[in-house]
């Protein structure tokens, strides 16, 4: 059992107020990805160039990765054979990780990550479903493909521990990925309420 009133630190970080998969509490704190100023770093874990501690990010990023969506979850969106590019802010603290010029993940400063559409889709391969997703159906389909938000009356599944903040993927019932976002509310409400958003959509398909 991981005690939850403790911060724990990965390497140069604190992590204050992050707990597991499984078990979740608080909010997430949603990082405009754009907001803040960055430096870009391309960096490989293997590299022999790497001169600073770039090289421990990544085993870092994995661990909290892990910690917030599930076991796996930090391989899935970090790989140890990809050449991935650490942003940084300007006092040096990874801010983004992104994959072929595409935005993986943001590390917001409450020691969590909110995610792009493409670290949604390497999550949505290694997560089972319905964990870590909110499902919804034809009707809505189109309008979260599309950038909507996600509310309560059309979602016919979602993981049941899903907390009101976390981050967590909108896929249609056929298994699509639509979209990645913020749960607004916990699953139960979620699936009980006939009114009220479920998910503020940060990034989709269609984008």
């Amino acid at each position: 059992m991981i005690c939850h009133d403790m911060p724990i630190k990965f390497n140069q970080w604190d992590v204050e107020g992050l707990s597991p998969r499984h078990n979740k509490a608080g909010a997430m704190t949603e990082t405009d990805p754009e907001s803040a100023e960055i430096e870009r770093t391309a960096v490989t874990e293997t590299s022999e160039e790497d001169e600073s501690s770039e090289a421990d990010d990544l085993p870092s990023l994995r661990i909290t990765a892990d910690y917030q969506f599930g076991a796996g979850a930090g391989t899935a969106l970090f790989p140890r054979d990809e050449e991935l590019e650490i942003r940084r802010s300007s006092s040096g603290r990874p801010q983004q990780v992104h994959a072929d010029g595409t935005r993986l993940v943001t590390y917001a400063t409450d020691g969590r990550f909110t995610l792009g559409l493409a670290g949604g889709a390497r999550l949505a391969d290694v997560l089972d479903s319905p964990a870590g997703r909110v499902v919804v159906g034809d009707e809505s389909e189109p309008f979260v493909r599309d950038g909507k938000n996600v509310f309560a009356k059309f979602v016919d599944e979602a993981d049941g521990d899903i907390r009101a903040g976390d981050e967590v993927l909108v896929t249609h019932e056929n298994g699509d990925l639509l979209a990645v976002g913020r749960a607004e509310l916990d699953a139960d409400a979620i699936l009980d309420f006939t009114t009220g958003m479920a998910v503020k959509v940060r990034d989709s398909a269609s984008e």
